[in-house]
C-alpha cells in the first residue's frame, strides 16, 4: 500500500459510548477502519510486498529476525517488571510501552551508532537498541537519579519528562551535526499528544528551513492520556508534515519490519542531506499512560481486544514459525533469558538506596531563595507529622 493513497481519508470519529462497570468509555470503531498505512508483515504474520520499502529489509537474515524479536520479548519483559516494582512501591512512576515495541525496536534498529537520539520518557526499547542497560532507566523512577547514564556514551539523550520539548533539543543538534558535515542523522520520538505542541510545530519549522537531518518519529499510539487522536487533529498526523514542507509516512507501528524499513529510509535521506521527515508510526497504547493513570475510565474493553489480535510480538512469532526461521528450543531459551532480566531488574532496584526526600529543595537557586527555605520547613514539618503519629 502506498501512503499518498490516504491522503483523501478523514479521521476516524467517536462511535458512540459504553457503559463499563458502572463508567462511561468512549466507544471507537476499531476493526474494519484502520487507515492504510506501509505494513510489510500482517497481523497473520504473512510477509506482504512494498515496492518502496521491500529493499530496505531485503537482505534481514533469520538471525536478524529472531533478534528483532528477542528485543522485543525482553523489553516487554522489563517493561512489566517494572510496571511490577511501581505497583510494590519501589518506584514512584513508570509509563508503561506495551504494545509499542514494534515501533520502537524496528526505528531502534534502523538506526547506526553516530546517529543521535532524543527519547520521550517511554522510548524503553529505543534504549535497550541503544545499548542502554535496563536498570539505568529506573533510577530516575525512584527517584534518586535524574538519569542513570551518559548521553554521550550511547549516543541517547536523557529522558525527557516536559512534552515535546525533546524535538527542539534534536533539532538544534541535527543543524549542528548539518554545519559540522557529519555524516549521522538525528531521531526524536514524540507522542500523538505532543503533536499539538507548539515546541513540535516550531522544530518542524526550523527543521525545514534549515534542511536538519532529523527523523520526527511520532508514535500514535491512540491516546494522549484519555484524549483520543480525533481531539488533537482533523487529518492524519504524517499529513501535518506537508504544510512545513517536507514527507511524512505513516506506517504500521505493530509491524516491526515496516518500521525497521521505513526509519532506514527516513534516517538514509536525513543523511544524504534532503532533510527532516515525520514518520508516523500508528500503534496503540495496550495499558495505562503511567502507573498513576486508570485507562478503564475513559476507553471501552472492545478497542483493547480489537488490537490485542495485532500483537507486534505474536504477529512476528507467527511469521517465524510459519518460515521456519525459529524452533521451539529457541523460544524455551528466551523465556529463560527474560526471566533472568526480570530478576536482575528486580534485585538492582532494591538494591538502590531510597530517595533523599529533601533533594528537590537542592539546586533550585544557586545562592537559594527564602521561598524555598519556606516551603523546605513546611515539607519538614510535614514529614515530621508522620514521626509523631507513630510515637502515638
Amino acid at each position: 500500500m502506498t501512503v499518498e493513497s490516504t491522503a483523501a481519508r478523514k479521521p476516524r470519529r467517536s462511535a458512540g459510548t459504553k457503559s463499563t462497570a458502572g463508567k462511561t468509555t468512549t466507544a471507537r470503531k476499531t476493526a474494519g477502519s484502520d487507515p492504510e498505512l506501509v505494513q510489510l508483515l500482517t497481523p497473520e504474520g504473512k510477509r506482504v510486498k512494498n515496492a518502496g520499502y521491500d529493499k530496505y529489509v531485503a537482505g534481514i537474515t533469520p538471525e536478524e529476525l529472531r533478534g528483532l524479536y528477542r528485543d522485543m520479548v525482553l523489553t516487554r519483559r522489563f517493561d512489566a517488571e517494572a510496571t511490577s516494582l511501581q505497583r510494590q512501591g519501589e518506584l514512584g512512576l513508570w509509563a508503561s510501552l506495551l504494545g509499542q515495541e514494534a515501533a520502537q525496536i524496528g526505528s531502534g534498529r534502523a538506526t547506526r551508532e553516530d546517529d543521535y537520539v532524543f527519547p520521550t520518557y517511554r522510548e524503553h526499547g529505543v534504549a535497550w537498541c541503544r545499548g542502554v542497560d535496563p536498570t539505568n532507566l529506573l533510577g530516575m523512577f525512584r527517584g534518586v537519579n535524574n538519569g542513570g547514564w551518559d548521553p554521550n556514551g550511547n549516543n541517547f539523550q536523557l529522558y525527557t519528562i516536559v512534552i515535546g520539548s525533546q524535538t527542539l533539543h534534536a533539532t538544534g543538534y541535527a543543524m549542528g551535526v548539518a554545519k559540522d558535515g557529519a555524516d549521522s542523522a538525528v531521531i526524536a520520538y514524540f507522542g500523538d499528544g505532543a503533536s499539538s505542541q507548539g515546541d513540535v510545530a516550531e522544530s518542524f519549522t526550523f527543521s525545514a528551513v534549515y534542511n536538519a537531518p532529523v527523523v520526527f518519529f511520532c508514535q500514535n499510539n491512540q491516546w494522549a492520556i484519555s484524549e483520543p487522536t480525533e481531539k488533537q487533529t482533523r487529518v492524519p498526523l504524517y499529513q501535518r508534515a506537508q504544510g512545513f514542507g517536507f514527507p511524512g509516512v505513516r506506517v504500521d507501528g505493530n509491524d516491526v519490519l515496516a518500521c525497521l524499513a521505513v526509519t532506514k529510509w527516513a534516517l538514509e535521506r536525513a543523511r544524504r542531506g534532503e532533510g527532516p521527515t515525520l514518520v508516523e508510526a500508528y500503534t496503540y497504547r495496550m495499558g495505562a499512560h503511567t502507573t498513576s493513570d486508570d485507562p478503564s475510565k475513559y476507553r471501552a474493553d472492545e478497542e483493547r481486544e480489537a488490537w490485542e489480535a495485532k500483537d507486534p510480538i505474536l504477529r512476528l512469532r507467527r511469521y517465524l514459525e510459519a518460515a521456519n526461521h525459529a524452533d521451539e528450543g529457541f523460544f524455551a531459551e528466551l523465556e529463560t533469558e527474560s526471566e533472568a532480566l526480570g530478576k536482575r531488574v528486580r534485585e538492582a532496584v532494591r538494591a538502590m538506596p531510597d530517595p533523599d526526600r529533601f533533594a528537590i529543595f537542592e539546586n533550585v537557586y544557586a545562592d537559594g531563595h527564602a521561598l524555598v527555605d519556606e516551603e523546605r520547613a513546611q515539607f519538614a514539618a510535614y514529614q515530621a507529622s508522620f514521626a509523631d503519629a507513630e510515637g502515638v
